[in-house]
């Protein structure tokens, strides 16, 4: 049972614990980190490293998705992003970059992403984006809202779509709505014969009503970063460490439940540096989404700015275009050489020698690993 603390007279709240508030615990055994295996496998489809790239153009575009994919992750298109809407999309998020260097107006960025993002979607745009993946022979992978995602999916389909991820700031199972019919996930899966991912959610119950709704995987959190503003808008936050846990509890009964059927939950958000990833892992995280960490990589689409995709919403956007230092090659980011100490550089050469140093050849034993909180 969590900690139940008293904020106030008749106000309890429940305790909660970041990536930041926890530390690995070495075993009495170590091994050599050549003996490690970060190998990932959702459904029928095998990844080299847990790595699920946050859906925005920031990091993916058709040719980074392929590059993606041949370093052995996994990059995932946002079918409702400048790609599927633009037929000249480099020169629009070039215009983005632009607005990002004006210092006298903030907020020109995101005004310039909304007015990008009012164009309507191209079937044959987003056709195309896919194709340029499926070609390539590596796993396609597209991101679609809750709100979009049955008038989407068979185009998607069509285009072959492997991987379908829904997701929003924050999903349920159960949307209330006075306007019109709300996507029913249990059902909408149910009808597809691809594995689908849904999220974020943040808590054990929730995370629970997705499992049961057929989801091969369920994303925890909501992408939480620099850029991230969903918590100063919306006062939404997750705290990480605890989210993955009780996901992972929620795997478990739902496991024990089903009498086998082992859903994925990957992290998304909170995830800065190499050892956040390790953490993840070791709170129960199958793989991780991320978005922000991988900025340090050069010939990004977004070139050193990082956004999600909810800095398009047209009326109440929730990230902002953040500049981040970049010029190293994405090999170097995912697999080093690093050459800096900061834990920002050979993020998966880390999560490997984390794994070695505390004993454990494979990410599913890592997630037995010893945990104290700091305080």
């Amino acid at each position: 049972m969590r900690d139940q603390v008293e904020i106030g007279a008749g106000r309890t709240a429940l305790r909660a614990y970041g990536l930041d508030d926890i530390e690995i615990v070495p075993s009495r055994r170590t091994r050599s980190s050549k003996d490690v295996s970060l190998d990932w496998r959702i459904d029928a489809y095998r990844f080299d490293i847990p790595l699920i790239t946050h859906p925005t153009d920031a990091i993916v575009s058709p040719a980074t998705a392929v590059r993606f994919g041949e370093l052995g992750g996994l990059g995932v298109l946002n079918a409702e992003g400048v790609w599927a809407r633009h037929a000249n999309a480099e020169d629009a998020l070039f215009r983005v970059v632009q607005a990002a260097d004006e210092q006298e107006d903030p907020s020109a960025a995101v005004r310039m992403l909304q007015e990008l993002h009012a164009a309507p979607i191209r079937v044959d745009l987003l056709t195309e984006a896919i194709r340029t993946v499926r070609e390539s022979g590596n796993t396609v992978a597209v991101r679609v809202s809750p709100q979009h995602a049955e008038e989407l999916t068979p185009d998607l389909l069509a285009a072959g779509v492997e991987i379908l991820i829904v997701q929003g700031t924050i999903i349920s199972a159960e949307h209330v709505s006075r306007d019109g019919e709300p996507l029913n996930l249990k059902r909408f899966i149910a009808d597809l014969d691809i594995p689908v991912i849904a999220g974020g959610v943040g808590d054990y119950r929730t995370a629970m009503h997705l499992m049961r709704t057929g989801a091969a995987g369920v994303i925890v959190g909501y992408g939480q970063s620099q850029a991230s503003t969903t918590n100063r808008v919306l006062g939404i936050g997750v705290p990480m460490a605890t989210a993955i846990a009780e996901a992972a509890a929620a795997r478990r009964d739902y496991l024990d439940e089903t009498g086998g059927r082992y859903v994925h939950v990957i992290a998304d958000g909170g995830l800065t540096y190499s050892g956040d990833i390790a953490k993840a892992i070791a709170c129960g995280a199958d793989a991780v989404m991320l978005g922000e960490a991988l900025t340090e990589a050069e010939d990004l689409p977004g070139q050193g700015y990082y956004w999600t995709a909810a800095a398009a919403h047209p009326s109440l956007p929730r990230s902002d275009v953040y500049g981040f230092t970049s010029g190293h090659s994405l090999e170097s980011v995912l697999f080093g050489p690093a050459t800096s100490p900061y834990g920002t550089l050979n993020l998966f050469g880390a999560l490997r020698r984390a794994m070695a140093k505390t004993g454990y050849s494979d990410l599913k034993e890592f997630q037995k690993v010893g945990l104290t909180v700091r305080k």
